[in-house]
């Protein structure tokens, strides 16, 4: 079988390409796809089929084999590539593999290279690729869910107990004079838990590539920026400190998902920085943008967890207990927001200078309407060098 693994090994490319033409015209989703991110791992389980070619003449022998296990690993990478790829479907997952077994058949057989113990181990293959990419496609759906349902549960807690404390004060003031303040400040924390139910139940219905529901509209983001800060103040000791000259910031924005995401930067300042130190919400209005960072003193992030705690699909700390796994649960909101308005999300943190989250908002990259969110997903790391 050796000549079939060598055909196959210097004809990625013409396989790829071949197989990106089919795929583009049979599978909607893929239409949308860049190259880069079509190709994903497959490229690689080519060459790693040519190897097992090489070294095995039945498939009996073929699964403790380390280029096999990588196929899985490859097939269970795509299956998570996808499911954060706007409009895929099960089936279409299946349909690109299927495909894939299609063009890799037809190419070998058009070159005389093909006989039936090709056939059976490329069939194997592909079908142990299909399960495998299709079973975690399922679970980081599922995943997904869990993700942004636990996110909007965890955010619905401050301010219903920012209301709660709210009726407290009130109970306790004898003369009234904290009555109507206090009954205000419960009433916009009870519209705010509202707003975040209905998120809530539009999370359940997540598909692939799906963030959160969005609704845009022209406001004034300075003064959901003061209610959230002023819900903060309420609900936590910490010394919290608004630095903002702008009196308005007019544009188009998601007002309760920004609320959303300050909310997260400040509670999750307040619990990993120094609780001696004061947390800065430092807001920056400029023309065509507006900028959020919230700074906090203390043990910084170490370094090795800075960028995990971005990748919304990333499975390598969730069994940690780490201060990566927590920030990264307000996190996925935060970066989702960010990326749907347009901007981005950076961050510095060391000993000296502590730590500081900056998001970037755009303020008319939006039309004033609902829409889902895309996921974020880090596919840099895809391409493989046969493509390039």
């Amino acid at each position: 079988m050796n000549k079939t693994a060598e055909i196959l090994r210097n004809s990625v490319p013409e396989i790829m390409n071949t197989w990106k033409r089919e795929v583009i015209n049979e599978v909607p989703a893929a239409q949308e796809a860049g190259t880069m991110a079509l190709f994903d791992h497959l490229p690689n389980i080519i060459t790693d089929i040519a190897d097992l070619l090489d070294r095995h003449s039945n498939l009996s022998d073929i699964k403790e084999d380390e280029n096999y296990k990588e196929i899985i690993v490859n097939s269970k990478h795509h299956g998570r590539h996808r499911a954060s790829s706007e409009s895929y479907t099960v089936e279409q997952v299946v349909q690109e593999y299927i495909i894939f077994h299609r063009t890799l058949s037809e190419f070998i057989n058009e070159r005389d290279a093909y006989d039936q113990q090709i056939s059976d181990l490329v069939k194997y293959v592909i079908e142990t690729s299909i399960l495998e990419s299709v079973g975690t496609f399922s679970k980081s759906i599922q995943e997904m869910q869990e993700k942004l349902i636990g996110t909007l549960a965890h955010d619905i807690r401050n301010p219903l107990a920012a209301a709660r404390l709210s009726l407290q004060m009130i109970q306790e003031d004898k003369d009234g004079s904290w009555t109507e303040r206090a009954l205000n400040a419960a009433t916009r924390s009870v519209n705010h838990a509202l707003d975040l139910i209905e998120g809530l139940m539009n999370g359940i219905t997540v598909k692939a590539g799906e963030g959160l529901l969005l609704s845009f509209e022209e406001t004034d983001l300075k003064h959901n920026i003061d209610l959230v800060f002023n819900e903060s103040k309420d609900l936590y000791t910490h010394d919290l400190v608004l630095k903002c000259e702008a009196k308005a910031i007019h544009g188009v924005f998601d007002s309760t998902a920004v609320r959303r995401m300050i909310d997260n930067l400040i509670g999750n300042a307040i619990k990993y920085g120094d609780s001696n130190q004061e947390v800065t919400l430092t807001i920056q209005d400029d023309d065509d943008s507006v900028q959020i960072s919230v700074h906090n003193h203390g043990n910084p992030i170490p370094e090795d967890q800075q960028e995990k705690i971005f990748d919304f699909m990333n499975t390598s700390i969730e069994d940690q207990d780490t201060p990566a796994k927590s920030w990264g649960m307000g996190l996925t909101l935060v970066q989702i927001v960010a990326d749907a308005h347009g901007g981005d999300i950076k961050l510095t943190s060391s000993v000296d200078h502590g730590t500081t989250f900056e998001v970037t908002l755009l303020k008319h990259v939006n039309k004033p309407g609902k829409r889902r969110a895309k996921l974020i997903y880090d596919a840099h790391e895809i391409v493989d060098e046969h493509i390039q």
